[in-house]
């Protein structure tokens, strides 16, 4: 189930939000410029289905999107179970950082947590299958899907050095470990 949690940035023990209202979290993140949404799930999709499959089953949405934000192309990333290699790649997730580009994620499987560091506070968004999250370009955040991962999940881009972390030297992520 998606969860929003929202603590002030020097007070990770004391959310002044904690909600799973799909209505209230895109509320929530829209006063702050993120873009949260739920999509209708088209049919059955199988972990196991081929990244041409699942980008087929989204395409209608896929489309709207990219035509709204200028996006020229998606694809599908998965993560699955702690490998030997999930550790450093973790890390450069979990390390508070920007981008060039807004960074667009839409769950198909499975679950992360966006993590936002804004206006003296920090945004927890655990997101599940069905979730749309924009991250505007700019915006310090952070990503975790725990140290054993599954998901399943499109990314939306126009170019991909937007992806390119930009970190922000802070360690405040240390001091909010997703919920």
């Amino acid at each position: 189930m998606s969860r929003l949690t929202v603590y002030p940035e020097n007070n990770p023990g004391t959310p002044r939000l904690r909600t799973e209202e799909p209505e209230v979290i895109a509320a929530t993140l829209r006063q702050v410029g993120v873009r949260f949404e739920r999509w209708d799930f088209p049919g059955e999709l199988s972990p196991d289905d081929t990244s041409d499959t699942i980008l087929a089953a989204f395409r209608p949405h896929l489309d709207a999107l990219m035509g709204e934000c200028g996006a020229g192309t998606a694809d599908v990333i998965r993560l699955r179970g702690a490998t030997e290699a999930y550790p450093a790649m973790r890390q450069k997730f979990i390390d508070e950082h920007t981008h060039t580009e807004d960074e667009i994620r839409f769950f198909v499987h499975g679950a992360g947590n966006f993590v936002l560091h804004l206006n003296g506070e920090v945004y927890d968004a655990h997101c599940t299958e069905g979730d749309l999250i924009s991250v505007p370009a700019g915006t310090k955040h952070w990503f975790d899907a725990g140290t054993a991962p599954y998901c399943t999940v499109l990314r939306v881009f126009t170019d991909t050095t937007g992806w390119t972390p930009h970190y922000t030297g802070e360690k405040i992520s240390a001091l909010f470990p997703v919920s």
